[in-house]
């Protein structure tokens, strides 16, 4: 883990990224997961992503910005009737609402890497997200090789702030994010 939060700060701090990158994801190699709880059991998932949109600036970390979009349609969970509802109207409905997106606004380096505030619009409704950044080279790349990166974003959301409060007296309300995000650079 102390070598993730060192390769964190130098990516963070590097000349030779003084310039903003542009970064397509490797959607097969990444994942969105989510989990919350379910009476006294957790359900946990996964949503595919349709598409991201990242620039990175590693010299000026205010200025790197993330849009992603999500195929709501598509989520899977732990529990097959549990995907069902979950896609339904109750909760996401995907029928209106197939797609869930992100756009950044702020970008902040912190000592663990960055925070990352942006829009979530989630069934029509747009709300504020801060989520935890951590950001490394795939295994395999050369140190300063910056041209395909994982990053980590972690955070929580509450479903009832999107409308989505479908059994929420079985479902909790808290929803933990969990983004596996891996990326390569394009010239």
């Amino acid at each position: 883990m102390r070598r993730i939060l060192a390769l964190c700060l130098a990516l963070l701090t590097s000349p030779a990224m003084a310039a903003p990158a542009h970064y397509t994801l490797q959607p097969e190699a990444s994942t969105v997961g989510f989990q919350t709880a379910f009476g006294t059991d957790t359900i946990t998932g996964q949503m595919p992503i349709t598409s991201a949109d990242l620039t990175l600036d590693f010299a000026n970390v205010a200025a790197s910005k993330i849009n992603v979009v999500l195929n709501a349609a598509g989520a899977d969970a732990s529990f097959p009737f549990a995907a069902q509802a979950m896609k339904g109207p109750k909760v996401l409905d995907t029928a209106d609402f197939p797609s869930l997106t992100f756009q950044s606004t702020a970008v902040r380096k912190t000592a663990e890497g960055a925070e990352v505030t942006g829009n979530l619009t989630m069934r029509g409704i747009t709300r504020p997200l801060t989520m935890q950044a951590v950001i490394w080279r795939q295994k395999g790349q050369a140190e300063g090789d910056l041209s395909k990166l994982t990053i980590r974003l972690t955070g929580t959301l509450r479903r009832s702030d999107y409308a989505a409060t479908g059994w929420s007296d079985m479902v909790g309300d808290e929803v933990k994010l969990d983004i596996l995000a891996r990326i390569s650079r394009t010239e």
